[in-house]
């Protein structure tokens, strides 16, 4: 069975840091594409960073560039979204995701992931 369990959200106030933890059970981070999505109440869930299955790859959404950063430790099986700089409107809840096909794409669509977690309040303070 797999899980995928955040930590690491909290109440931080603009320019600050956080770093997000994904750790994943029932399966291998190295061996998937993972990602990092939000959703900030009436909005829809919107996709922040990916990582490639082999790890070379990454990618992130505009807003974010430069201040988010996503990452992986085999060892510990964990998934990481390290966000500095925060913004108000980065106040959302935070989720890790995993793709089950085992390429290097990197999906940047809800429906190309097939394992969630259940997400991280991440709120920011002006």
């Amino acid at each position: 069975q797999v899980q995928l369990v955040e930590s690491g959200g909290g109440l931080v106030q603009a320019g600050g840091s956080l770093r997000l933890s994904c750790a994943a059970s029932g399966l291998s981070v190295g061996s998937y594409g993972t990602g990092w999505f939000r959703q900030a109440p009436g909005k829809e869930r919107e996709f922040v960073a990916g990582m490639s299955q082999s790890g070379r790859r990454t990618i992130y959404v505009d807003s974010v560039k430069g201040r988010f950063t996503i990452s992986r430790d085999r060892a510990k099986n964990t998934v990481y979204l390290q966000v500095d700089s925060l913004k108000s409107e980065d106040t959302a809840v935070y989720y890790c995701a995993v793709a089950g096909a085992g390429t290097d794409y990197i999906g940047t669509r809800p429906h190309e992931y097939d394992y969630w977690g259940q997400g991280t309040q991440v709120t920011v303070s002006s």
